[in-house]
This record gives structure tokens, C-alpha cells and sequence, in this order.
């Protein structure tokens, strides 16, 4: 085997011995790694400060928390504590995808730019016209996506 094709292959087993430990597209996530070794959630957004504050802030690498095989990044220490002390209290609805998407059983892109807060959970949107619609029919558009995600969650996006 010449070096150059050594190393190709061991650098991608080493990548897939520590890539994340969901199956495709269960969370969304920005392609590539962060530092920590897993792919980022929520585009880099502090998901602390959105349920909490109802404010979208920008994380920091510096503050980073890894759970289920995402890392996420929070604006502040206080935050990325209170995420690691529950972080399922802080975990965005549908893997992170559209929830209206997730409604009409799609997986489209969940941008935190178009985010609710229901119930005290976070659900996020594709874009403020998917958003605006949402809001006319929030707990039809929850329970929807609720029960298609349930059958949709382990299937690629490209698939559905």
C-alpha cells in the first residue's frame, strides 16, 4: 500500500471510530467536526440562552458541551453549566430540523434565527415565513411533528 493511501485510510477509520454515536440525520447538524470531535447542533447557537432568555446568541467554541454525539456552544460558562447539569431540558425539539418540516414528515434545516419556546421546550424553523405559519396552528404543528418524528427520526433526509 503506497503512504499516501495509508494514510487516506487510516485517517478515515480514525474519523469513523469517533464520529458521533446517532445514526444519520437524527440531529441536525453543521457538516464537518468541531474541535471537540463531533459535529456542531443548532448552527453554533446557545440553546440555553434561547429557552431561557428567548435570545438567539451566538456560542463560542471556548464553551463547548458534547452530548449524544453533538457538540453544542454556548455563550457563557453559567450556560454551558446549566446545559450540562440537564441537558435534556435544553435539547431542541425534532433532532433540531423544522418542526413544521417535521409536521408534513420532511426534515428540513432548523435555523435558531426562527425559534419558539412552547411549553418549555425549544422548536425551531426553516425560515420566518415557515415560522409566521407555525404560529397559527402551534399544537397542531407539535403534535404533528411529534408523532411523524417518531417514525421519521432514524431516516435520512434525502430519503423522506
Amino acid at each position: 500500500m503506497s503512504p499516501k493511501l495509508f494514510l487516506a485510510a487510516t485517517t478515515i477509520a480514525a474519523l469513523c471510530a469517533f464520529g458521533p454515536a446517532h445514526a444519520a440525520d437524527e440531529v441536525n447538524v453543521v457538516p464537518g467536526l468541531t474541535a471537540a470531535g463531533a459535529p456542531l447542533g443548532l448552527h453554533g447557537a446557545d440553546p440555553v440562552a434561547l429557552l431561557d432568555h428567548g435570545q438567539n446568541l451566538e456560542g463560542l467554541a471556548a464553551q463547548t458541551a458534547v452530548n449524544d454525539g453533538v457538540a453544542y456552544y454556548f455563550a457563557t460558562e453559567a450556560n454551558r453549566l446549566a446545559f450540562e447539569a440537564n441537558p435534556a431540558r435544553y435539547m431542541v425539539q425534532n433532532g433540531g430540523f423544522c418542526t413544521f418540516g417535521v409536521s408534513v414528515n420532511k426534515k428540513f434545516d432548523g435555523d435558531p434565527n426562527f425559534a419558539a419556546v412552547v411549553d418549555g421546550k425549544l422548536y425551531v424553523f426553516l425560515s420566518e415565513e415557515i415560522y409566521q405559519a407555525f404560529r397559527k396552528d402551534q399544537a397542531g404543528t407539535i403534535a404533528k411533528a411529534a408523532a411523524n418524528w417518531k417514525a421519521i427520526e432514524h431516516t435520512a433526509a434525502r430519503d423522506l
